[in-house]
């Protein structure tokens, strides 16, 4: 699920923290990851790309399990749906 947010005055790094997320183990130039845990567990686990350019772009995602083998990228996760539209809805009612 993909939203956008203008005219915020935070850094990635305040944004990170205000919505309780933190560092992906890996990241894409131009984007910044980040992940938000909801179990004790490494999955299922939010995950976020941020992408800054004049206003913020958010594309948001569900990861359900890691990938299934060595070197791959794709898993299982889900895009849209209620629980990633609650998600989304909790992020814009915590940064606005």
């Amino acid at each position: 699920m993909q939203f956008e947010i203008k005219n915020l005055q935070k850094s990635i790094n305040d944004i990170m923290r205000q919505i309780g997320y933190m560092p992906a183990y890996f990241q894409k130039e131009g984007e910044f990851s980040i992940i938000r845990k909801i179990t004790r567990n490494d999955y299922p686990r939010f995950h976020l790309y941020i992408k800054e350019s004049k206003s913020y772009v958010f594309n948001l995602h569900l990861d359900q399990k890691k990938p299934s083998y060595e070197g791959a990228k794709g898993h299982s996760g889900d895009y849209d749906g209620d629980v990633v539209e609650g998600e989304a809805e909790r992020i814009k009612q915590l940064l606005l």
